[in-house]
């Protein structure tokens, strides 16, 4: 497993994979040392990052390697769907995964999501639009909310 540290507009972030994928993109809440040398197959995650918080890129092409159980692997691939700018919330998603009841395991395997931005847990809100809990942080995740919408607001003053 090769790991890899990038600065990035939301804080220091650790990149963690192998040839097989990526397993694991995590933020910090505190300063890091960032990677001199990226290895390889940390390379194109790093380039699409960046790719992304420079506003040119909305889909991310990578191989994913993520550990969890069968049903989190189910809620994570079914992010992988919420299109860039859009937002759904976790009933939404509950019933996606045809399972209403199961909502707060849904909920659950949302906030166990271990590669950060890549599957857009971001983009999955409260039933009555409210930023409900994020890993990363609720500043972090009104921060890629905006980042996506496509209306962005100027500020008058």
């Amino acid at each position: 497993m090769e790991d890899c540290i990038i600065n990035s507009p939301l804080g220091f972030t650790k990149i963690s994979g192998d040839d097989d994928g990526i397993s694991s993109i995590i933020v910090f809440n505190s300063d890091e040392k960032t990677t001199d040398i990226i290895p390889e197959c940390l390379q194109d995650c790093v380039y699409q990052l960046n790719e992304y918080f420079e506003g040119n890129r909305k889909h991310f092409d990578l191989l994913l390697n993520p550990v969890g159980t069968d049903f989190q692997k189910k809620v994570w691939f079914a992010l992988l769907n919420i299109p860039y700018g859009k937002t759904i919330s976790y009933l939404e998603l509950s019933k996606q995964l045809d399972d209403v009841k199961a909502i707060r395991a849904v909920a659950n395997a949302n906030g166990k999501n271990p590669l950060w931005i890549v599957v857009p847990c971001h983009r999955v809100i409260g039933s009555d639009g409210s930023l409900t809990g994020y890993a990363g942080g609720l500043h972090r995740k009104q921060w890629l909310l905006e980042h996506e919408n496509p209306y962005k607001q100027q500020s008058l003053f």
